[in-house]
């Protein structure tokens, strides 16, 4: 009879997601994860796969995070929802957003978000090749926004001397870059990834 699992993956995922809040991925590794369960770092191997595993379990931990409310039968209120859920997720953990871009999950929960999303959609009467292009042009942006607000010169979180920067570029060579940076500065992101994504669901709409 083989020994009883000492750790759940919900206790890996929680930790390896500390880590990497704390830390960076350059922080995320067998032996940190060990001590961060104090345990040994052989033990963790009989858990995880290595690098992939160790990168499986923290864009799974970000995704379960997701929480959105149901909205009935409106499709586009619920393609909404789920949205803004995912992308509250992924915004909370910055450093982990290389790896929701890059890493696929087979976590349960995770799938589960996809498809929910995938379901809202079909509900718009898209499916096959229509349908698969819907799904990736939300979940492109839910990403995209999270990781251009977060690293972009125009970004709410950028310090505002880069925004000041912008402002005092030549106006005669970049007149739309100043203008959008003097509203950069005191933009609201919620409001911004809601208005952008209602540009897409009207899109859909059409």
């Amino acid at each position: 009879m083989p020994a009883p699992r000492k750790f759940s993956r919900e206790q890996l995922q929680t930790a390896a997601l500390n880590l990497v809040d704390e830390q960076g991925l350059t922080g995320l590794t067998m032996r940190n994860l060990a001590a961060e369960l104090g345990t040994g770092a052989m033990t963790i191997y009989n858990y995880v796969n290595g690098r992939e595993g160790l990168e499986e379990l923290v864009a799974a931990a970000v995704m379960s995070q997701a929480r959105w409310a149901e909205t009935g039968d409106d499709w586009a209120a619920q393609v909404a929802a789920i949205a803004e859920g995912m992308w509250r997720a992924v915004r909370a953990h910055p450093h982990a957003i290389p790896l929701i871009l890059t890493r696929r999950s087979s976590d349960v929960a995770t799938l589960a978000h996809a498809e929910a999303l995938v379901r809202a959609l079909s509900s718009s009467g898209r499916s096959s090749q229509e349908l698969l292009v819907a799904f990736r042009t939300v979940l492109a942006y839910i990403t995209g926004f999270a990781q251009a607000e977060l690293t972009s010169p125009l970004s709410a979180a950028t310090p505002t001397v880069v925004t000041e920067r912008i402002a005092a570029l030549p106006a005669d060579l970049f007149p739309k870059l100043i203008e959008i940076a003097a509203v950069a500065a005191n933009s609201d992101p919620q409001d911004e990834f809601r208005a952008g994504l209602q540009l897409i669901l009207t899109g859909l709409q059409a």
